[in-house]
């Protein structure tokens, strides 16, 4: 548990057994059902178990395998909730939580990046970590100008066994799907694999963080820690108190609480690309620090983790993203139909129905046409099941669509934002917020007062 696994076909192995345990346990609960066991309690239990070993061996086995669960964590609000319930827990943890380093091993690391004297400048450091992540973990310190400081820590082998995992996960795609039903593997296997390798380069991360944490230096709303020092396998930043994640306000938040941090979210999501040219494109709860004020009361939102960031090279999200969406709003279909040729996402020879491509859109537009949209799970589970079923005629536009490159990670971003906000139950001014912030946007549809 202290280190990666060394050896490939090890963490391949536990890998590949997952889907066959699932049929083994599958086998033993039809058994059951011959004997005369209810349906529902024998699907239940085997929900059960399946999760507790899915996430507990990403969690365990880190690297690729742990980022693939926090990816699948930020689409639970889309899965159905008789399957979602068994996995909530699991997940949960696995955005917040792995085993441990050695300590000892952690010092080399230090002492490798920041030089044999680094205790001169990291004055204390707390032997066990606060968080862990899919390739890192992060422990409390003290830096020599009396600085409290997050120390994150690259994993050993980390970029080996990431990019082993991920091929794996590609190869095994088909085979782990029955294991969360409802969910196209493949393609949220690719997308991960695809910024990889962008995710161990903590020189490229600590760049990112520097422009956010001074973009937003004094902001009202949100706080983005400096960084302090940064190796190739160590980045140092200022130390951020909270109450928690969003997590902690999905499992038992108020409504209050619910709202507020949600409007942040997304008030996060759409300015700062405005302001740093940069887009944040890891909207898992755990990213996400909840700062109340002094008495109590919803305060600030602390964000962490910038070594998932899309380069804008417009500065700020495209505006044929905001035109497309007001088109959408508007109901015209055919000025939506030539605005998405033109922009790469329908081939020349591409034909298909308006209307159906509007209802395929709507999740994206449907929060736009009131002052404030209440996000729910119910509602993120109807939208993700109506698009993904073959037998909607609306399904048969994500085959014809093509989502140029430089729309990937915006459009990874804003799914797993809405389902985010999902998990919340939030209510937000979803519509104002994107008339200040995404270019091309204006609200044409009358509000529902």
């Amino acid at each position: 548990m202290a280190e990666l696994p060394r050896k490939t076909a090890a963490r391949t192995a536990r890998l590949a057994a997952l889907p066959l345990t699932y049929a083994g346990r599958s086998a033993i609960g039809f058994g059951k059902r011959m004997g005369g066991a209810p349906a529902e309690a024998v699907m239940s239990e085997i929900q059960q178990r399946t999760a507790e070993q899915l996430f507990r061996t990403l969690g365990e086995l880190k690297g690729g395998a742990m980022k693939f669960g926090q990816a699948l964590s930020v689409l639970e609000s889309a899965l159905p909730e008789e399957m979602a319930a068994p996995y909530r827990e699991h997940l949960t943890r696995l955005q917040d939580s792995a085993p441990p380093m050695p300590t000892q091993t952690v010092r080399n690391i230090l002492a490798d990046d920041l030089g044999p004297n680094w205790k001169n400048q990291l004055v204390w450091m707390d032997g066990a970590p606060t968080a862990a992540a899919s390739i890192g973990q992060v422990h409390e310190g003290k830096w020599h100008d009396g600085r409290r400081v997050a120390v994150k820590v690259q994993y050993p082998n980390a970029g080996d066994a990431l990019m082993s995992d991920l091929r794996t996960l590609a190869r095994a795609a088909r085979a782990i799907g029955p294991l969360i039903p409802g969910v196209d593997m493949k393609p949220l296997v690719e997308e991960v694999q695809a910024r990889a390798r962008e995710e161990l380069d903590y020189q490229l991360e600590a760049e990112a963080q520097r422009v956010y944490a001074d973009t937003f230096r004094d902001d009202p709303y949100i706080v983005v820690p400096d960084v302090v020092a940064v190796g190739p396998r160590v980045l140092i930043t200022e130390w951020l108190d909270s109450a928690g994640s969003l997590a902690t306000i999905i499992s038992e938040g108020t409504l209050e609480e619910r709202d507020h941090y949600g409007e942040l979210l997304v008030r996060f999501l759409f300015s700062g690309p405005s302001r740093t040219g940069l887009l944040h494109a890891d909207p898992h709860p755990g990213n996400f620090r909840v700062i109340p004020n002094d008495d109590g009361s919803p305060g600030r939102m602390g964000v962490l983790d910038y070594g998932a960031v899309a380069r804008l090279p417009q500065h700020g999200l495209p505006s044929p993203l905001g035109r497309l969406i007001t088109l959408c709003a508007a109901g015209d279909g055919e000025a939506l139909v030539a605005e998405l040729r033109k922009e790469g996402f329908l081939k020349e020879r591409i034909k298909l129905d308006p209307q159906l491509l509007m209802d395929y859109l709507s999740p994206f537009v449907e929060p736009t046409l009131v002052e404030r949209f209440r996000f729910s799970r119910e509602w993120m589970r109807e939208q993700f099941q109506r698009i993904n079923n073959p037998k909607d005629p609306a399904y048969t536009i994500s085959i014809k669509l093509n989502l140029p490159p430089s729309y990937v990670l915006i459009h990874r971003t804003w799914i797993g934002s809405i389902g985010v906000l999902s998990q919340l139950g939030a209510e937000a001014p979803f519509r104002a917020l994107m008339e200040e912030f995404l270019p091309g946007f204006v609200a044409t549809a009358p509000d529902d007062e």
